[in-house]
């Protein structure tokens, strides 16, 4: 990285007001600071702070120090501004543009005061353009590492929220699954299960698959380790929602499902589950 010359330093520093000015336009003719997602007081607060981190680390910018001891205040600043930006609803075109929109203010003032020397113009030009690029990318990077994180996040509690663990009498526990099962989500399905079993000291957990369109071997193996893990916890299992479609698949398949009950529906799997543990529904005279 080119380094920065004193005269260049003293330019940026005695313009101060002049380019914080003509970035913060910059910035609002690119709709920051317009819509609800951000205050222009928050901005205008970032950009300070920013600017002030900046300040300290130009005149040491230089041989890759920004990502040595020198820069890491303000990458960590970065972080977190990225980290904002991402929760915010910002994409990471409109996070980067925060630090490359700075590039104009600082050229402009860059070219009048270098206007007597042409070659000295075109390095301090290039070196403010790879410091900017520099700590631009910093902000992409941390901006799609949350953004990764924050989609992760999403993801398994969609799983939890399509994988509840109903309790539908004293001792019984019910599964109704919706959609594909995958590796992942039988993780979460025995993590959820099991640990309902511990806390409610249930006898019989029912797995209902109404709600899963097609069973294949894989879904099956799944299945069974599921059966498995709630066996291994002292409880029973029963299989529900057993259709005709999904039967002849699994006798096509020459899938192995011995010991495991099931039922074509919830309610007679509930009705098993009630007669197991010793109690019954009677209809009352209305």
């Amino acid at each position: 990285m080119s380094a920065l010359q004193q005269r260049t330093l003293d330019l940026i520093r005695s313009n101060e007001t002049q380019i914080l000015t003509q970035w913060q336009e910059n910035l609002a003719a690119a709709g920051q600071g317009q819509d609800n997602r951000i205050s222009s007081q928050e901005l205008q607060a970032q950009n300070r702070e920013f600017w002030r981190l900046f300040l300290q680390v130009i005149p040491v910018a230089e041989a890759g120090t920004l990502h040595g001891q020198e820069g890491q205040a303000i990458r960590r600043f970065l972080e977190d501004l990225s980290a904002d930006r991402a929760r915010r609803g910002f994409n990471s075109s409109e996070t980067a543009s925060v630090i490359f929109s700075l590039k104009r203010p600082l050229f402009e003032l860059v070219q009048g005061g270098f206007a007597d020397a042409p070659a000295q113009l075109g390095d301090q030009l290039w070196a403010i353009s790879e410091l900017l690029d520099v700590l631009g990318l910093q902000t992409v990077k941390a901006f799609q590492k949350t953004r990764e994180e924050v989609i992760q996040r999403q993801q398994e509690e969609m799983l939890e929220l399509s994988t509840p663990v109903v309790k539908l009498w004293e001792g019984v526990l019910a599964l109704p699954m919706i959609g594909t099962l995958d590796s992942q989500r039988t993780q979460v399905v025995m993590e959820s299960l099991l640990q309902r079993i511990v806390d409610t000291g249930s006898e019989i957990a029912i797995i209902d698959i109404t709600g899963v369109p097609t069973v294949d071997t894989l879904v099956a193996q799944h299945l069974l380790k599921t059966v498995t893990a709630i066996r291994l916890m002292g409880a029973d299992a029963i299989i529900s929602g057993v259709r005709p479609q999904i039967a002849q698949t699994i006798v096509h398949l020459g899938l192995d499902l011995q010991g495991i009950v099931t039922k074509a529906n919830l309610a007679d799997a509930l009705a098993l589950a009630l007669k197991r543990t010793g109690q019954t529904v009677t209809r009352t005279a209305i």
